[in-house]
């Protein structure tokens, strides 16, 4: 009995999380609303390095800046991309198998959440 519950409590305990969870290739899911819009998406590729060095693209803009790290349970990461005429923040954070996040164009005055899925590791 005491072996079963010691397998038990090992294949029960969590995980690690590691700021390289959100590394890989993913697919933005950018509509509004989610259950009326047209389909409308983007690609988000994240490179995380050791140091928590955050490169890639996001809806074909590169990365400028980021970082992303493991705090609380949760892989997360925040970035700074441009589209030539305003700067853009974006951030997320992995649940489950998808990313939730949100973009702010302080620029063009809006701010969008938005939900990604795995494309690729």
């Amino acid at each position: 009995m005491f072996l079963f519950l010691v397998a038990v409590a090992v294949a029960a305990a969590p995980v690690p999380v590691k700021a390289t969870d959100v590394a890989g290739s993913w697919t933005l899911d950018l509509r509004v609303h989610r259950d009326s819009d047209a389909p409308y998406t983007k690609p988000m590729i994240l490179k995380v390095a050791a140091d928590g060095q955050v490169t890639g693209e996001f809806y074909n803009s590169t990365i400028e800046d980021g970082h992303a790290s493991a705090s609380n349970g949760r892989a997360c990461f925040a970035i700074r991309t441009s589209d030539g005429r305003a700067p853009y923040q974006h951030s997320g954070c992995r649940v489950g198998d998808h990313i939730e996040g949100l973009s702010w164009s302080e620029g063009r005055k809006f701010l969008l959440s938005w939900v990604a899925t795995r494309t690729a590791p």
